[in-house]
C-alpha cells in the first residue's frame, strides 16, 4: 500500500529543487499529507525586521562555543561584487549599497545561481572532497564499491546523506581535527542495483540502518592548501542504527517507553534521521532526531484510540513505511510495539573524545522533530539550549538548565557537563505583532517593520532529584516530555513556518532561526490545515522562507523579535534583506542551517531552492549600514542540499547531501556523477573550500 495523500502533491503550485523522492525518503512525504497540528493556536510565519538593541557580549561560555565548535572565523575589506538590478523595485530600500563598504568576511566575488553538477566557489578559491559515502572510517572496513556492500563494512564506513558537521581541533596536534557528521537518511534506489521498492531484502534494510547515525573521523591538514585528508585515528567511530543509547530524564522506566526488547525502558537501539546539531562548550556533539515518524508503520491501525491520536499528532499513520523495515524488525511496527516511537525524536549527545562511551538521549528537552539544538551560555554559567520543530505550523522551544557549566576541560568536567541538559525547564514560544491591522500579503505595516515581542510558556521542569513537574493542566510531566507537541498545543504556542536551525550568536547573544518555508500559509487548500496571513505571517503561500532574529532574555520568559531576511528573488516586492539595497544581493531561497564567522556575520545554507537553481551557502551581514547584505559563496551540485556549514579563518566546510537525487535516479541510471566524475555513481560527501593564496576567507 502507498503512503496516504501522496497524490495531493501534484495539486500544489510550488516549484522546488527538491524531488518527490527526496520528500519521500527525507521526511516521509510530509508536505503531501494533512498537517499533524490541528490546534487552534496562533500561527507564526514571515516577519520582518528593524535593528535591535545590541546585547552585551557573551564571555567565557560563548567563547568556548566558538573555540570548541570550530566556527573560527573570517576577515575581509573594501568593496564586494553586487548583482545588477533589472527592476526599479529592487532598489527601493533604506540604504544605498554604493555608499556602504563591504564588511569584513564578505569580500569575495558572488557565485551566480546555476544548475551545474559541481560544487562552485568564487574565483580565487578552490574546493575538494574530504570524505564520501562508503569511505573507510574504522579499521577493518573493506574498500567500498556499489557491488560489494555488506552490513559489517557499512558499520565501519562513512554513512549516507551527511547533514550536520563539526570540526574539532585535537589539542596538542597542529592541523589535526575530528570531523563529526550526522547521516540523516538513506535513498535505497541510489544505493543498490536492481532495488525493488516493494520487496527490499533483509540485507539491504540492515545496510540502510548501518548507514544512519554519525561518523567521527580524524582528518589532517597540511601547510600547502586547505584540503583535509581522513586518517585512521584513535577517536574514529561509527554510530549507527543498532548502537546502544542511554535514555535520560524522568521518563526512564516509564510505561510509555518500555518495549519487548527493553522491558526496563532504559536503553534504545540506534539514532535515526539525525538532521542538524551543535557543539557544546564542553566539547561534545548534540544531534537532533528529526523525521523519525516515517520509519514506523501501522499508526492508523492501532486499536487504542488515545494511542492512535497521539501517533497521528507525530505523523505516524501509514499502514506500511516507505522502506518497509517493519518486515524485518518488529520495533518499526507500532501495532506490535506502540511505545517504540516514544524512544525517538530527542536530542542526543555524543562524546567524540571517547569512542567507547555510550551516547545519551536527553528527553528533558522534549520530544519533537528536532532539527538540532544549540547552546548559549550566559556570563554566570547558565546554559540555554534552543531547538526548532521542523514541520509546518510547529513550534520554537528553549530549555533553561538549572545546572551551571563547569569550566574545566577534564574528562570529569565533561562527564558532569553532560548532565546539564537533564535538569531544568522546557519552554515553548508565543509571538505578538506590533501592528493593529495587517491584511495584505507582503505589505509592510505603517511602522515600517514586521516585528513584535513574545513570551516563553513553561511546559515542564525537571528537578535535581530526577522528579519532574508538569506546567500543563491534564498532562503528567512524563506525558509532557513524551508528547511535547500536545503540550505546546495546550500552552497556546505560536505556529511557525518550519523552524529549522536555531543558533545563538557567539558574541551578541541574539538568537537566529531559519524558517524554511510553508506553502500552506493562507493557501486555503482542501484537506490542509492552514491559517490566514497576519503580521507574524505576512507572506501567503510562503515558498522561500525567512531568517528570524530574537533578542531573548535567555534565562527569563520575554523576548522581542524581527525578521532579518524574507527570502526569495530580490526583484520580488515582498522580499526583504534587512533594509539593504536589494539590487546588490544574491537571490536566496529556503534557509536551513546557520553558522557565524569571527566578524559576526551570519552564514546560511539552503535546502529546496524554489528559484530554479542549485542550493548554496550565503554570507549575511548583521550590523551597521551593510545589515542584510547577502552574498552567495558556493553552490552544490544539482539535486543536492547544502548542509552543516562551518566557517573558519582559512576554510569553509559543507556537507553535500543527496547529490543527483531525482524521481528517476537509480544506481544504473544516475543523474549525477559528482564527486568522482566520469560515469561514476553520485555519492554524498563532505567538501572543504579555501582561498588559493591560503589567505583569510573573504579578505
Amino acid at each position: 500500500m502507498g503512503l496516504k495523500g501522496r497524490n495531493l502533491l501534484t495539486k500544489l503550485d510550488f516549484r522546488s529543487s527538491r524531488s518527490h523522492r527526496t520528500c519521500l525518503y527525507k521526511c516521509g512525504d510530509a508536505c503531501s499529507k494533512p498537517v499533524p497540528n490541528t490546534s487552534k493556536n496562533t500561527y507564526f510565519g514571515d516577519l520582518m525586521d528593524r535593528e535591535f538593541t545590541r546585547r552585551s557580549a557573551l564571555r567565557t561560555g560563548g567563547a568556548a562555543v566558538v573555540t570548541v565548535g570550530g566556527a573560527s572565523f573570517i576577515a575581509a575589506c573594501s568593496d564586494g561584487n553586487g548583482l545588477d538590478a533589472n527592476s526599479s523595485d529592487a532598489s527601493a530600500t533604506s540604504s544605498s549599497a554604493a555608499d556602504v563598504p563591504t564588511p569584513q568576511g564578505l569580500n569575495f566575488e558572488m557565485v551566480a545561481p546555476n544548475t551545474e553538477d559541481a560544487v562552485t566557489v568564487p574565483n580565487g578559491y578552490s574546493q575538494k572532497v574530504v570524505i564520501r559515502w562508503g569511505d573507510k572510517v574504522v579499521d577493518g572496513a573493506g574498500e567500498w564499491s556499489v557491488d560489494n556492500q555488506n552490513v559489517e563494512d557499512a558499520k565501519r564506513q562513512y554513512g549516507f546523506n551527511n547533514d550536520f558537521a563539526a570540526l574539532l581541533p585535537i589539542e596538542g596536534q597542529d592541523n589535526r581535527f575530528l570531523l563529526v557528521s550526522n547521516h540523516e537518511y538513506t535513498t535505497p534506489q541510489q544505493m543498490f542495483r536492481d532495488y525493488d521498492v516493494d520487496n527490499p531484502t533483509e540485507e539491504q534494510v540492515m545496510i540502510e540502518m548501518a548507514n544512519h547515525g554519525l561518523s567521527v573521523v580524524e582528518v589532517e591538514g597540511n601547510d600547502k592548501d586547505g584540503s583535509l585528508k581522513p586518517v585512521m585515528g584513535k577517536y574514529n567511530r561509527r554510530i549507527h542504527g543498532h548502537t546502544p543509547f542511554e535514555l535520560r530524564g524522568p521518563i526512564v522506566g516509564h510505561e510509555l517507553v518500555k518495549t519487548t526488547k527493553d522491558p526496563e525502558g532504559k536503553m534504545v537501539e540506534g539514532t535515526f534521521n539525525n538532521c542538524s546539531g551543535g557543539v557544546t562548550p564542553w566539547g561534545t556533539i548534540l544531534s537532533g532526531e528529526e523525521n523519525v515518524d516515517q520509519y514506523f508503520a501501522g499508526g492508523e491501525e492501532v486499536k487504542d484510540e488515545k494511542t492512535r491520536d497521539r501517533l497521528k499528532r507525530y505523523g505516524i499513520e501509514d499502514p506500511e513505511s516507505q522502506r518497509k523495515w517493519e518486515r524485518f524488525e518488529d520495533r518499526w511496527d507500532v501495532r506490535k510495539e506502540p511505545n517504540e516511537p516514544n524512544r525517538f525524536n530527542y536530542v542526543v549527545e555524543i562524546n567524540p573524545w571517547d569512542p567507547e562511551s555510550t551516547p545519551v538521549k536527553h528527553t528533558a528537552l522534549g520530544r519533537f522533530k528536532h532539527e538540532g539544538s544549540n547552546i548559549h551560555v550566559t556570563g554566570d554559567g547558565s546554559v540555554i539550549a534552543y531547538s526548532g520543530d521542523d514541520s509546518r505550523f510547529e513550534y520554537l522551544y528553549k530549555f533553561v538548565s538549572s545546572r551551571k557549566m563547569r569550566s574545566g576541560n577534564t574528562d570529569a568536567d565533561r562527564a558532569e557537563n553532560m548532565k546539564i541538559l537533564d535538569e531544568g525547564t522546557l519552554y515553548v514560544a508565543t509571538f505578538n505583532g506590533n501592528s493593529d491591522d495587517f491584511s495584505e500579503s507582503g505589505k509592510l505595516p505603517e511602522d515600517g517593520a514586521y516585528d513584535g515581542d513574545g513570551e516563553w510558556k513553561k511546559l515542564v521542569t525537571v528537578k535535581a532529584d530526577g522528579s519532574a513537574e508538569s506546567h500543563i493542566d491534564g498532562m503528567s510531566a512524563e506525558e509532557v516530555i513524551i508528547y511535547t507537541r500536545l503540550a505546546g498545543d495546550e500552552a497556546g504556542a505560536t505556529k511557525m513556518d518550519r523552524p529549522e536551525d536555531v543558533e545563538p550568536h557567539p558574541t551578541t547573544g541574539k538568537v537566529y532561526a531559519a524558517l524554511t518555508n510553508n506553502k500552506y500559509r493562507g493557501a486555503n487548500r482542501e484537506g490542509k490545515d492552514d491559517a490566514p496571513i497576519a503580521e507574524w505571517a505576512p507572506i501567503q503561500e510562503n515558498k522561500n522562507g525567512m531568517v528570524l532574529e530574537l533578542d531573548d532574555d535567555h534565562t527569563g520568559e520575554k523576548f522581542t523579535w524581527n525578521l532579518l531576511l524574507v527570502c526569495g528573488d530580490p526583484e520580488a516586492a515582498e522580499t526583504y534583506f534587512g533594509g539593504f539595497d536589494k539590487s546588490k544581493v544574491s537571490p536566496i531561497s529556503c534557509p536551513d542551517n546557520l553558522t557565524f564567522d569571527s566578524f559576526g556575520n551570519l552564514w546560511v545554507s539552503t535546502d529546496g531552492n524554489a528559484l530554479e537553481s542549485n542550493d548554496g551557502l550565503f554570507a549575511v551581514a548583521l550590523e551597521g549600514d551593510a545589515r542584510g547584505l547577502t552574498k552567495q559563496f558556493l553552490t552544490v551540485p544539482a539535486g543536492a542540499e547544502t548542509c552543516g556549514p562551518l566557517v573558519f579563518e582559512k576554510r569553509v566546510l559543507v556537507n553535500v547531501q543527496h547529490p543527483g537525487e531525482d524521481d528517476e535516479a537509480t544506481v544504473e541510471n544516475t543523474s549525477s556523477h559528482w564527486p568522482d566524475g566520469g560515469d561514476s555513481l553520485a555519492r554524498p560527501a563532505t567538501v572543504v573550500a579555501w582561498k588559493d593564496d591560503m589567505g583569510t576567507i573573504g579578505a
